[in-house]
């Protein structure tokens, strides 16, 4: 096979690698814009929804498609309850201050992971997809008779990546009419642009603190449902979605989720296609150095609004 193939290949499996990073990037960036809260067990929630979604799967489903959209709906809703549970006991009595909310997610961090730990195992666990098929992808070149297509041998991808890719997709565009169109998005952006006066105005900001910390882990949650059945489920896992979804957000400016979207994209392109054809370490090495040259040349990120 060619390197066009190969090309198209890597793009492909690097657009499976963005759409899931995008979900937990911007469950990430949502609660940083509203409650500049960094939360640093945000690979922990990950992870819980990935082992939640092999919990449901196996005691709900009585076969792979009963099992995956059981975990699809209630991982991140179950994921979504227990972070909107941690802010009121945790982060409210915490008065949201920085430095304090960074220790106590660290804490919260440990504590979701050892708690997973001892009630499912250290074992990684694989979630059966509800579809499989692999698809032939066509390839077209300029032959003696004009464009000519071919199929060359190898150039396939499955149809459950095909569909993590539209699903995140269709939750994108859902949050951007949740946040933009709905009397709830009106709320958010009020709370996020200034929180006193908000509160003066009658708008509850505990509750809506609350209920953005539940989004942000529920987001992340959903985009480990969707990876699940591609990775294997571990209690361990949280970490490196928890490093890209810091590098995404920096990248594209902390609480600025057209930054996050365009950020994540270039990320994980840019992961998929170098661990084709180089390597993932390789891919990570080259992250961290965008991070640097971002912080370095504009703090603020790409998207994102400077400090005056």
């Amino acid at each position: 096979m060619e390197f066009g193939p190969h090309l198209m290949l890597a793009t492909l499996e690097g657009a499976v690698i963005a759409s899931v990073l995008v979900l937990t990037a911007m469950g990430l960036s949502i609660v940083f814009g509203v409650m500049r809260v960094v939360n640093v067990a945000h690979g922990e929630f990950y992870m819980l929804g990935a082992v939640l979604a092999w919990y449901v799967s196996s005691v709900l489903g009585v076969n792979a498609v009963v099992g995956f959209v059981a975990a699809l709906v209630l991982a991140p809703l179950l994921v979504g309850l227990i972070a909107a549970a941690a802010d009121r006991l945790i982060l409210k009595h915490l008065k949201y201050d920085p430095d304090r909310t960074i220790v106590a997610t660290i804490g919260l961090l440990y504590i979701i992971q050892q708690t997973t730990l001892m009630t499912f195992g250290p074992d990684a666990r694989p979630v059966a997809p509800p579809f499989n098929q692999r698809l032939a992808l066509p390839w077209f070149e300029w032959g003696e008779n004009g464009l000519e297509m071919f199929w060359p041998w190898g150039l396939s991808i499955t149809s459950y990546k095909l569909f993590v890719i539209a699903a995140a997709a269709v939750v994108l565009l859902s949050l951007w009419v949740l946040i933009t169109r709905t009397k709830l998005g009106l709320i958010m952006r009020a709370t996020q642009q200034d929180s006193e006066t908000a509160l003066a105005f009658g708008i509850p900001v505990g509750r809506v603190y609350s209920v953005v910390f539940g989004l942000g882990a529920g987001l992340a949650a959903l985009g480990a449902v969707l990876v699940v059945p591609i990775q294997q489920a571990h209690y361990l896992m949280g970490a490196d979605p928890l490093l890209l979804s810091f590098i995404v957000v920096i990248i594209g400016g902390l609480g600025s989720l057209p930054g996050t979207v365009v950020a994540a994209l270039l990320i994980g392109m840019s992961d998929g296609i170098i661990s084709v054809f180089f390597s993932p370490t390789l891919a990570k090495i080259i992250a961290t150095f965008l991070v640097a040259m971002v912080l370095v040349w504009r703090p603020q990120g790409l998207f994102g609004r400077a400090v005056t």
